[in-house]
């Protein structure tokens, strides 16, 4: 039943509701986001959503409005009520308030319970997770191969061939690196922070920031091959990541994106006028960028690199970004909407939305990886 009070007309209510809603939107800007490692950043952009929306629901009916209207503009509005399949062959690995869980391409999730991130070996066989003192190797359905204890280990990276591999990781003792099997733990870098990047290809060569700047290192003999001092700010870095002919180098420093060749060179930089750089990634078997941005506003873009076009942008905060095995789909993950949309790079745009991704795995869920295309 429609009380008095709510059928009396609000004087001004059009340029109230206006006003309103750019409150909204500004909320956004100010909070201008600070890009962290790259499994730890978690975007408190929600807790400033609804503030507004309960300072606006108690100004006005015109407020009331506004809020309904932000709520559609914030999230794909045709989205699947769960991740009942992913669009492309492979697995996840998603790190997440309850473990890491393993997801398959049909849908299904297996929960390792107990490990704060964790990272595929390659052609996916195996984990390496971490805990509190304890760096695992597992298999995808939790069985452990082996543990090697260790103070505060963390963004672990494995490498390799089928038959010969290797784990970096950092602790509190700096940059390490074990074999496969669990064995010749050593450290490389006393003052080796994470990320770290393993070039592929059978050599075992390591790329990782140090006091002095970008390193990378054949850790098999220790020789340094290459050095890039400026303009890195070291501590900033948030993401580091090979081309897959090991030919280019992407670092995400400092909200910018650098691209290097192999030994060093910078041959690429994000302008910061198009934006503040949260995450970016190669496209699978090429050296093209896509780059993920928070443009102020209140809005957040997906584009590439070098020709500027958008891929994929929404109101709100997006965080990492994680193209498919075979190239042909991009993970954006919409911390603001909890949702994960997929968005189809290749042929006809598709995009794909799946909602409540915080309820499907039990609290705040990041992608470590996508793996592996056969």
């Amino acid at each position: 039943m429609t009380t008095r009070l709510e059928r009396i007309e609000v004087p001004d209510a059009v340029a109230a509701e206006e006003r309103a809603r750019r409150v909204v939107l500004a909320a956004f800007a100010v909070r201008e986001p600070v890009p962290r490692p790259r499994r730890r950043r978690r975007v408190a952009i929600g807790v400033v959503l609804a503030a507004c929306a309960v300072a606006l629901a108690a100004a006005s009916p015109p407020g009331m409005a506004v809020v309904d209207r932000v709520r559609e503009v914030v999230g794909v509005e045709r989205s699947a009520p769960a991740l009942f399949s992913l669009p492309a062959p492979g697995r996840l690995l998603v790190a997440s308030d309850s473990g890491v869980w393993v997801v398959g391409t049909g849908g299904e999730k297996r929960l390792l319970a107990g490990y704060s991130e964790a990272s595929w070996s390659p052609f996916g066989r195996f984990v390496v997770a971490t805990r509190e003192h304890e760096l695992v190797a597992l298999e995808p359905e939790g069985d452990i191969r082996w543990t090697l204890a260790r103070p505060a280990p963390h963004g672990a990276r494995w490498t390799g061939t089928r038959t010969d591999t290797r784990v970096a990781y950092v602790d509190r003792s700096g940059l390490r690196v074990v074999a496969g099997d669990g064995t010749g733990d050593h450290l490389v870098a006393s003052a080796g922070r994470a990320p770290v990047a393993w070039r592929p290809g059978s050599a075992h060569v390591l790329a990782y920031v140090v006091a002095d700047g970008l390193h990378v290192r054949d850790v098999d003999t220790g020789r340094v091959l290459a050095r890039a001092r400026s303009p890195l700010r070291t501590g900033l870095h948030t993401e580091l990541e090979w081309s897959a002919d090991g030919r280019r180098l992407l670092v995400v420093d400092d909200g910018v994106v650098l691209v290097f060749a192999s030994d060093g060179t910078l041959l690429t930089r994000s302008n910061r006028e198009s934006g503040r750089v949260i995450d970016a990634a190669f496209r699978p078997r090429s050296h093209q960028v896509l780059v993920a941005r928070f443009r102020g506003g209140g809005q957040s873009t997906v584009s590439e690199l070098e020709s500027g076009r958008t891929v994929f942008s929404g109101t709100g905060v997006f965080d990492e970004i994680t193209p498919s095995p075979d190239g042909r789909w991009l993970l954006v993950e919409w911390r603001t909407a909890d949702q994960w949309v997929f968005v189809r790079l290749q042929g006809h745009r598709v995009i794909r939305a799946v909602s409540g991704i915080a309820k499907q795995f039990r609290g705040k869920a990041v992608v470590e990886g996508w793996c592996c295309a056969r």
